[in-house]
């Protein structure tokens, strides 16, 4: 029976049944103008599975259902097993054909690792945490090409569009997956105070023994890992099975029980006499994994772009159906300001993330040279994921007390936006490489300021500011890093903004960011046009 009493009104339908890619004109104008105008059809497509209502669910069942560990069978034999829910599978398997993994490497077409980077964007709205083995695997591939023998073996298997889930040795599956094992407990970020010992076993591997803090995406087939071979501080890669198909004595202890990220299998593993073999050189394991540091960064960018955007447009799509005080929300003046200014920063993060993609495209096909990604990393993984919580919390808030109810997805946003922050160097470590860089490779901060100085002559505010910012240049200090970084994103972004966005949206962004800045989101200067730059951030 259907009583008086609850009848429902004013409520929102759930935003389902849209496309991702095709309600972000950010996007896909950004995806053109790095050169992966190609993909724009399998966007399209996967935008179209990212909207949808099966998806949607894909994403809520894998994070009610976190993956379980068995450690032993009912024997008492070791096992090591983690058990997934059939949803944590369908996104492994949407995200691997969609080529999140080492496809790119694979792919010779120009723009393909930009192409990558905007479908992160997209499937991040879905799930976010099963795209930590994807990063995994799409970044353990530069590491590798300082050895060409084991390129040639393992690239085909990571590239591989087949996801194969099966709990058994790499050299039977189609695909492979990576993770990692760097940090332990006594360092850290400092990973120089790694004490776990590399062995050589005579026969051209290592046996390694230690413990390892973190190891992300212990479902993996292979693992890059850290330890001290008599030559020093080396980088091996480490597969859960030995080459005759043993175990290869890698001991999950437990799961660790994070925040966010629920879907992701993340633990604390013990390994005595794993086999491994070396990538590069003993002695210069953090050398060798540097460019796997600047690809995870990147992801780690993109994936707070991506949660930015999936917040925003819930956040608009609900205020548009909801009433309060005889109007529309998305019709009242505060509320439109706090989504402008919420959609501007949705704007800034995909156009910087994108950018960055895009050199190390370039730089991968020798186009560009590579000055610019090495700076612009850092400063555009510290900034992003910076503004990523209170973005999340500010989205979170437009919905209200239904926003703060599990089943509306937003908790789940939320406690998801501090992790890109914290992991591959939290906030005062990217800050100190940006330092680094500018000390030890000058050319970096030349070809940064290059992508400053195409946006001068634009705006007044913006030219004064890239005044003020290359004066602090000339003297960086480690007291004044974070101010300094902080100006450095923000003329970044306002330079992209100004060169290839609405002007409504661009001279918004120079206003609130740079010439009258609020400390909340919304607290907008006058002359934002609101509404325009609403609508362009999610058409009607």
């Amino acid at each position: 029976m259907q009583y008086p009493t609850h009848e429902v009104i004013n409520q929102p339908t759930a935003l389902e049944g849209h496309n991702a890619f095709a309600l972000d004109p950010a996007l896909s104008e950004a995806l053109a103008r790095e050169g992966a105008a190609w993909a724009a059809d399998s966007l399209e497509e996967l935008g179209a599975l990212a909207g949808s209502t099966e998806a949607i669910e894909w994403g809520r069942l894998a994070n009610e259902n976190p993956p379980i560990l068995h450690t032993h069978d009912r024997f008492g034999h070791r096992l090591d097993r983690i058990d997934f829910h059939p949803a944590y599978h369908q996104l492994m398997e949407t995200a691997v054909a969609a080529g999140l993994n080492a496809a790119p490497w694979a792919d010779g077409r120009p723009g393909a690792h930009v192409a990558r980077a905007a479908k992160f964007i997209v499937w991040t709205s879905v799930e976010p945490g099963h795209l930590c083995p994807m990063s995994m695997t799409y970044s353990v591939v530069p590491p590798l090409e300082e050895t060409p023998g084991l390129m040639a073996e393992w690239l085909p298997r990571l590239a591989s569009r087949e996801y194969d889930p099966a709990f058994a040795p790499v050299t039977r599956k189609r695909g492979a997956t990576a993770g990692m094992a760097l940090t332990e407990k006594q360092g850290g970020s400092d990973v120089r105070a790694n004490t776990t010992v590399a062995v050589p076993d005579g026969e051209g591997a290592y046996l390694l023994t230690g413990h390892k803090w973190f190891v992300s995406g212990t479902m993996a087939d292979v693992f890059l890992a850290l330890a001290q071979a008599p030559g020093g501080l080396t980088c091996f890669l480490m597969p859960k099975w030995r080459p005759d198909g043993s175990p290869n004595n890698f001991w999950i202890q437990q799961l660790k029980d994070k925040m966010g990220d629920k879907a992701n299998a993340t633990s604390e593993v013990e390994i005595a006499d794993a086999w491994a073999v070396a990538v590069g050189e003993e002695g210069r394991g953090v050398r060798t994994i540097v460019e796997m540091i600047n690809r995870t960064r990147l992801d780690c960018s993109l994936g707070s772009a991506g949660l930015m955007r999936h917040g925003l447009t819930q956040a608009i799509h609900f205020t548009r159906h909801r009433s309060a005080f005889g109007k529309v929300l998305d019709d009242q003046t505060l509320m439109l300001q706090v989504l402008a200014d919420l959609a501007l920063e949705s704007e800034a993060a995909t156009s910087v993330a994108l950018r960055l993609a895009g050199a190390y495209d370039r730089v991968a096909r020798g186009e560009e040279p590579p000055g610019y990604a090495r700076i612009a990393t850092p400063v555009t993984k510290y900034w992003i994921c910076k503004r990523n919580p209170g973005h999340s919390a500010e989205a979170l808030e437009c919905i209200g007390g239904s926003g703060y109810i599990e089943d509306s997805g937003m908790p789940r946003l939320f406690r998801q936006s501090p992790l890109n922050g914290v992991w591959e160097g939290s906030g005062n470590v990217i800050c100190l490489d940006v330092l680094r860089a500018m000390r030890k490779e000058p050319q970096s901060v030349e070809a940064f300021l290059g992508e400053l100085d195409a946006a001068v002559g634009t705006n007044e505010t913006y030219d004064a500011a890239l005044k003020d910012l290359k004066q602090a240049l000339t003297v960086p200090t480690e007291e004044g890093a974070r101010r300094l970084v902080e100006h450095m994103a923000v003329l970044l972004q306002a330079s992209l903004l100004l060169r290839h966005s609405p002007s409504f949206v661009s001279d918004a962004f120079v206003a609130a960011r740079i010439g009258d800045p609020g400390v909340a989101y919304g607290a907008l200067p006058d002359g934002v046009d609101c509404k325009a730059i609403v609508a362009r951030a999610m058409p009607e």
